[in-house]
């Protein structure tokens, strides 16, 4: 567990998506975050209290953040000296980059002088399986997207949310290191071999025989050059019996990639169902999730309404206008399991 509360970093960072990690924080865990780390070339904010490093200390901050992502996860010479700054305040530095703290030798070098600690969150266990694809007990439902970064996270959680609100056990399965620091437990899957992908998912989602949801985070696309490739062993051992597609309305183009299109909603989600048959040929979707946080409300409505009756399943914006919906959907189609009873029987 890495201590907080937390200084979330932003750095210099201009890119709004570049700073999910951060953002998915101040949202999630609100509570345990004291304020944001920024430079003045930084035009961003999450909206906390702007320290630097030894007034986040005096303001109870435990451990920095560095709460970005840029191409291939690496530590940029700034991101260093930054993160040896806060080693000296005081800090320790938690960081869910490809490349890892512990392979920066000033970094190790500063935890060591100051008595502070080094949290690579995108570390996979060492004792992972290869996957199996045996029907496992309980329920599972997974995001997936037409892209990376379209709101997988934040739909999963939210349906966790409305879940319990219904007194209904669910748990949310964390497969990136921002649900892993939001939740506290998860595997980054993009960092596991990929032989054991599937494996890695069938070990944070277990059999379950409570009758209880595992809501498992997507990752990438079926449809990203680059991402395809996990997205595919997610949903083999995610072995899920419920789909939620996430989509960005207003993204021109694939995230890193602008000479692919996006592809329909409508064909991307056939292709998840395809893949999915693999290990759970009963798999179906339950709904389709929205991020229209660039669009007015009234456009924003229209166009879940309008794509709810194009594709014949319900649609929403979690964040504006929640999930009861999807959740009404799926509880329609799936009633409660029998203690160790499993949906493929």
């Amino acid at each position: 567990m890495v201590p907080g509360p937390y200084l979330l970093y932003l750095g210099s960072s201009r890119d709004e998506v570049g700073i999910k990690t951060s953002r998915g924080l101040a949202v999630f865990r609100a509570e345990d975050c004291v304020g944001e780390f920024r430079r003045d070339d930084c035009p961003l904010t999450l909206g906390l209290a702007r320290l630097g490093f030894a007034d986040a200390v005096g303001a109870g901050a435990n451990t920095l953040v560095l709460g970005i992502v840029n191409a291939g996860g690496r530590l940029a010479p700034q991101l260093v000296d930054d993160a040896e700054a806060a080693l000296a305040a005081g800090l320790h530095v938690a960081s869910g980059l490809h490349h890892r703290l512990k392979d920066e030798p000033r970094l190790v070098a500063a935890a060591q002088r100051h008595g502070r600690t080094l949290f690579d969150v995108r570390e996979p266990p060492a004792d992972l399986s290869v996957g199996n694809g045996a029907p496992r007990a309980g329920l599972r439902l997974l995001t997936v997207g037409t892209d990376c970064s379209v709101g997988k996270m934040y739909t999963t959680l939210a349906l966790e949310k409305e879940l319990r609100a219904r007194s209904i056990k669910a748990d949310f399965r964390a497969t990136g290191q921002t649900g892993i620091l939001i939740s506290g437990s998860g595997v980054p899957l993009d960092a596991v071999i990929a032989d054991f992908i599937s494996g890695a998912i069938e070990m944070i989602s277990p059999p379950r025989h409570d009758g209880g949801w595992d809501l498992i985070e997507g990752q990438g696309s079926l449809f990203h050059p680059s991402f395809a490739g996990v997205s595919t062993g997610l949903l083999h051992g995610a072995q899920p019996d419920a789909l939620v597609i996430c989509h960005d309305p207003v993204r021109a183009h694939m995230r890193g990639v602008p000479h692919f299109r996006l592809p329909d909603i409508g064909a991307c989600l056939e292709a998840n169902i395809k893949v999915a048959q693999l290990t759970n040929p009963a798999v179906q979707a339950v709904g389709i999730a929205l991020n229209t946080s660039m669009l007015p409300r009234g456009e924003a409505a229209a166009l879940c309404a309008e794509t709810s009756v194009q594709l014949g399943l319900p649609c929403t914006d979690p964040i504006a206008f929640g999930v009861t919906s999807i959740i009404d959907r799926l509880l329609q189609c799936f009633a409660p399991l029998a203690p160790g009873q499993t949906a493929l029987s």
